[in-house]
Formats: C-alpha cells, structure tokens, sequence
C-alpha cells in the first residue's frame, strides 16, 4: 500500500467520527498548545530581561560594597557594610594606571530625600554622581545639561531632574533655571533627564541627580565610614569591551583587596557584579521554570496519546471485518500495520497543528499582560511542537496497528 493511499484511508476513517476524532485530538491540542505558549513567553522573559540589562549600560561592571548573601534592604543610616566603599576606592579605579581597559569609573551615593517645588513636595530618590553617569549609563539630558566636572570640584547645588520628576513637579513648566528644595536646601535646575521608564531594575524616571561631593556633604552627611570619610552606594565601571571584562574585574578586584587590607585567606567585603553573570542567573531561572511547566503540560500529551491508543484500538475492534476483508483479497501484514499507524499519526499531526495555531494565539494572550513582554515564537518551538506529536502519534499507535496486523482473516471475517 502507497502511503498517500494509507494518508487517503485515514482521513475517511477519522470523517466518519468527526465528533470521537475531535475528543480524541483534545488532549494532543491542549499539550502542544501549553507548550507552544510556555516557551514562547519564556523566549520573551529572557529577550525582556537582557533588553532590560542592556538599556542599564553596555559592559558594565558594578562594585557594591559587602558581600550580596550578606546584603539587606533598609535605611543606610542602620544597614551600612562595616568596611564600605569609599571615595578614594572611586578614585584609585579611576587611575588608569591601576586598572587597564576602563572607559569610565562612576560613582553613586544614593539616598532617600523630600524635592519641593511650590506647594508640591515628592519623597524620591537622590543619586549623587559625576559627569560620566550618562555615558556609562547610556542615559542623558532631554534638555538642559547633565552634571559637569567643575559641579563635583565646588560642591555646586545644581539639580537634573527625572522625566517623572519634571513632569510632577513642574506640569507644562519649564523647569530649567528654576530652584527646588531638596531636605530643605536650595538647588537650582540644570537639566532634565529623557524618558526611559520603569523595569525591575529600578524607574529612571523618579531620580534627582545632583553632583556626589554635594550629595555627601550637604544632602547625607551620615554617609561617612568609621573613619569619618565619605562612602559610596556602589560604584559603576565600563570596560571598552566585552572581551575584556573578565579582565577588568580580576584587576578591580585585586586592587580594592589592597586596599581595603584583605588578606589572602579572608573573604572579600565588596562584590563586583557582571552583567554577564547576571544574564546567566536569570537565563536559568527561566529556563528551570519553562522546563518545569513544559513538563507539566507534557502530561498533557500523554493522556492524549493514551486517549489516541484506546480509540485505535476501539477502531481495530469495529473494523475487524474490514480487516479481514482486506486480508481475503490480498493485504499483507504491513498494509494492515501501515494503515492504522498512518491513521494514528494522522489524528495525532492534526491536534498539533490546531494546538499549536492555539498556542500561538495563548502566547500572544499571555504577553499582553504586560506592556514591556513580547512572546517570541521560535523555530526551535514549532519543530518541537511537531516532532513531539508525530512521535506521540507513533508511540501510542503501534500496539492497535500490531494488533490489527496479526488478527487472522478466517477469525476477522467470521467476527460479530
């Protein structure tokens, strides 16, 4: 028997109980379907999260003061590291004698502060910083200007707003040139920040930037070490390559042990964070959790590949006559065989395909929820999707076709 003739019989054969056929297909439908939306929207978590890295800076290392098993949240009045970073850390990176391949070293004293304007007061966050924050965080002024070399020497009290910020504080104003309070002293603004928007790591909308010598001295004065000098956040660094980075971390890491007297035995008090390392984590975060619900919605396929094996076999009784019939006239074995696997595969490639246009449309569902999630449906998702219900469609089949293949044609045609 041609296998376009065996193709030919299945698809009368599966006709004839459209409404069985379907039930049967429902489970295949609903495996292939959860798998087809689960990767899909794993591929864009992962596309999202390296977007998100990305947008942060490019080849950015980040120095952040204790170890990070050891980090807590909270005021850094009370949750402070004992040997912190320092200016001086800041400014020994910064020596390019010290630390090759770096394109630019900046530092961020963070705190929380009170911006007014008016009759509007805002709690937000206040980042103290140099003139080289927009370049390494590929961040920059829509208007105005950003924080210049000779505001960190003189400590000016020179504000750049957040879009957010701007926007609240000043509707349908011009902000620049204007003066706000910041805990009560007087900035003047010099800039206001483009539009970048929230993500996981932080909304760049809501900062108030002012120079970090100003910061340290003026707006947090309880940002000093035990030994009274003025500490930092954490520290940003960019390398001129990616190659480099591994690199330019050891050589970091080597320098801030000096000086902060770390012995070869004794662990560091600083952590230095690449972002390569932080796409990895999260890239097998979700790659353990994508494997462990595609497992479970294989479940699914199973059950319809049982289901598609018990209706085979159903088949194989009802048509046991048939059987037979064909056996008088001249069917072998493998005929028999061919024809009620073909017919199982058949019933198995259709559910995929309407699970998979199903899937598809659940992905996109799916992503909807959130505005910054895109599903990103592969070829890698589509092949798997198929090939898992052509093998389905094999498995659960050769045990009916084996059956109907060894019945008898005496037994089959004397069969009620």
């Amino acid at each position: 028997m041609k296998l376009t003739e065996a193709i030919r019989i299945a698809l009368r054969a599966l006709a004839a109980n459209k409404m069985r056929s379907i039930l049967t297909m429902l489970g295949i439908i609903i495996g292939v379907a959860a798998i087809i939306a689960l990767m899909s929207v794993g591929e864009g978590v992962q596309a999202m999260i390296t977007e998100e890295l990305q947008s942060a800076g490019s080849n950015l290392l980040i120095i952040v003061p204790g170890r990070l098993e050891e980090a807590q949240p909270g005021d850094p009045r009370t949750h402070r590291p004992s040997n912190p970073l320092t200016n001086g850390d800041w400014q020994a990176l910064s020596d390019p004698l010290n630390v090759p391949y770096l394109l630019a070293v900046v530092p961020e004293a963070d705190g929380q502060a009170r911006v007014s304007f008016g009759k509007t007061t805002l709690s937000v966050m206040v980042t103290g910083t140099n003139e080289d924050y927009p370049y390494v965080r590929d961040f920059y002024p829509e208007r105005g200007r950003f924080i210049t070399a000779e505001d960190v020497l003189s400590e000016a009290r020179v504000a750049v707003l957040g879009h957010r910020v701007a926007e609240k504080l000043f509707p349908g104003g011009d902000p620049i040139g204007q003066s706000v309070r910041i805990n009560q002293i007087l900035f003047r603004v010099v800039g206001v920040m483009e539009k970048r928007g929230g993500s996981g790591f932080g909304n760049f909308d809501e900062l108030v930037f002012v120079p970090v010598t100003t910061a340290q001295q003026r707006l947090f004065p309880y940002l000093r070490s035990p030994k009274g000098e003025p500490i930092l956040s954490i520290i940003l660094v960019k390398v001129d390559s990616e190659d480099h980075l591994r690199e330019a971390q050891a050589a970091i890491e080597d320098l801030l042990r000096q000086r902060h007297h770390i012995t070869y035995l004794d662990e560091d008090d600083f952590s230095v964070i690449n972002q390569a390392d932080i796409l990895d984590i999260f890239g097998s975060i979700t790659s353990v959790l994508t494997t462990f619900l595609e497992g479970i919605a294989a479940i699914s396929l199973l059950v319809g590949g049982i289901g598609i094996m018990n209706i085979m076999l159903v088949s194989v009784t009802e048509r046991t006559r048939e059987i037979g019939l064909r056996k008088a006239v001249g069917a072998k074995r493998r005929d028999i065989l061919l024809q009620f696997l073909v017919e199982a595969m058949v019933l198995s490639l259709i559910g995929g395909f309407i699970g998979m246009v199903l899937g598809f449309a659940g992905a996109q569902i799916l992503a909807s929820f959130s505005k910054d999630l895109k599903a990103i449906i592969t070829m890698k998702s589509i092949l798997l999707a198929t090939s898992f219900s052509l093998l389905v469609g094999l498995f659960f089949g050769i045990y009916p076709a084996l059956r109907a293949a060894r019945l008898h044609p005496i037994d089959a045609l004397r069969y009620e």
